[in-house]
């Protein structure tokens, strides 16, 4: 049947043959090919199983770095937090103990208005005096320093409490940058916190437009580390400004309290050592007296003295240059420049810049004497003021009494003062 569909096949139309030889190498390149198609093939299979191990490998490598990053950062803000934690309730502390003594200088302030009152009935009585008693005597002087000694109280006390006022205000400043911190803190803390859970499972995981922008107002890791130790740099300078405050704060009144309980004892005081110092003071300028015109004296001799040793030197410089002019008149050859001529040359230089130095020292020593001069005329005129304010102060001293009565007197005894100025009055039993 094969040979007579064959012969068939003849009669109808005429079909395309080929070698043997191109049969077989037909055969040959189609196995060839193959051959390179799976070879290729081969190789694609293999670069994208190392492709996907490596991709796979660097994936989750790279989010385990990313996770140990948010991790470290989470611990970091952690521990950031704990510090402004600690700093927020140190200054929450410090405004507490700041207003308190605020207050307590402001019942002393307020404690003042009394022994002010006294004093100025006391001077209002005491200037309703008549004729010849109307004198200005030690009543009127201690009054007087009593009454300035309670105004620079209030003053004192009112500008303590102004500076703890604006103190106040800063910490309160402070207290509120640090808990906004506190606020931002814990917010970027839970969202790096839930970063970690996150994972592909997870819901509301796509896309995103623009991922990798930098945010609007954002800042860098440095200028963040920096606002943070600023941050607690001015907490603890500011907690440190609060403490001088308050420390200034209970100095403050207790001075005050010990000026004005002893003020007659501090007068008298004050009075004998002026007058000590007074005469000391007198005693020494009379000293330096004595010693400016001595000085005087001698500076005026040695200003003689310079101005003769110029006047010596200027007739040698008339020496020297009438050589030099003379020895000029030569003629020929003879007029050279030798030995002679540097050496008149070099004493012109000498004498001039001689005469230059003794001029200076003149000028110099003339300003001393004019100097002293003037220091002496002060001197003169503050010991006339020295030895009148002797006078005045011995005489004060003679006429001034104490007056330890009134309810501001103070402690009765040196040792019921001494007592209540180191507050042992609780721990001494009651007789």
């Amino acid at each position: 049947m094969a040979y007579g569909a064959f012969a068939g096949g003849v009669g109808t139309a005429k079909r395309k043959t080929e070698s043997l030889p191109d049969w077989h190498s037909r055969l040959t390149t189609l196995k060839n090919v193959a051959y390179t198609k799976r070879s290729d093939a081969f190789e694609l299979r293999h670069d994208a199983r190392n492709l996907r191990n490596e991709t796979r490998i660097q994936s989750y490598w790279d989010t385990y770095h990313n996770n140990d990053k948010l991790s470290d950062r989470v611990a970091e803000l952690d521990r950031w937090r704990e510090t402004m934690r600690i700093l927020l309730k140190r200054v929450n502390t410090e405004i507490g103990d700041l207003k308190e003594e605020k207050a307590c200088t402001e019942r002393d302030l307020d404690a003042l208005i009394t022994p002010l009152t006294v004093v100025t009935d006391s001077i209002s009585m005491r200037d309703c005096r008549l004729g010849s008693e109307l004198t200005y005597d030690e009543g009127d002087t201690e009054l007087k320093n009593e009454l300035c000694i309670v105004e620079n109280n209030q003053r004192l006390l009112r500008d303590q409490n102004q500076g703890a006022w604006e103190q106040l205000n800063r910490l309160q400043e402070v207290k509120f940058k640090l808990e906004l911190d506190l606020t931002d803190k814990d917010e970027a803390q839970d969202i790096d916190q839930h970063q970690l859970d996150v994972d592909k499972h997870c819901a509301n995981v796509t896309f995103k437009t623009e991922p990798t922008r930098v945010p609007k107002n954002s800042c860098t890791y440095a200028n963040w580390l920096e606002y943070c130790e600023e941050l607690v740099q001015l907490s603890e300078k500011t907690m440190a400004d609060s403490a001088a405050v308050r420390e200034s704060l209970f100095a403050t009144r207790e001075k005050a309290r010990n000026i004005l309980k002893a003020q007659q004892d501090r007068t008298s005081h004050t009075l004998r050592k002026r007058i000590f110092e007074t005469q000391r003071a007198r005693n020494e300028l009379e000293y330096q007296q004595g010693k400016m015109k001595e000085e005087m004296q001698k500076c005026a001799a040695e200003i003689e003295t310079l101005e003769q040793a110029s006047n010596d030197k200027m007739e040698a410089l008339k020496v020297v240059e009438t050589r030099l002019e003379n020895r000029a008149q030569r003629s020929g050859m003879e007029l050279c420049i030798d030995e002679s001529y540097h050496g008149l040359c070099d004493e012109v230089q000498k004498l001039r810049d001689t005469i230059k130095v003794l001029r200076e020292k003149i000028n110099a020593a003339k300003t001393m004497y004019n100097n002293l001069h003037e220091l002496a005329k002060k001197v003169d005129q503050d010991l006339e003021n020295k030895e009148h304010s002797l006078m005045t102060d011995i005489r004060s001293l003679d006429l001034r009494a104490r007056l330890n009565t009134g309810e501001f007197g103070g402690k009765s005894t040196q040792t019921d003062r001494n007592i209540h100025l180191s507050r042992l009055e609780d721990e001494i039993p009651k007789s």
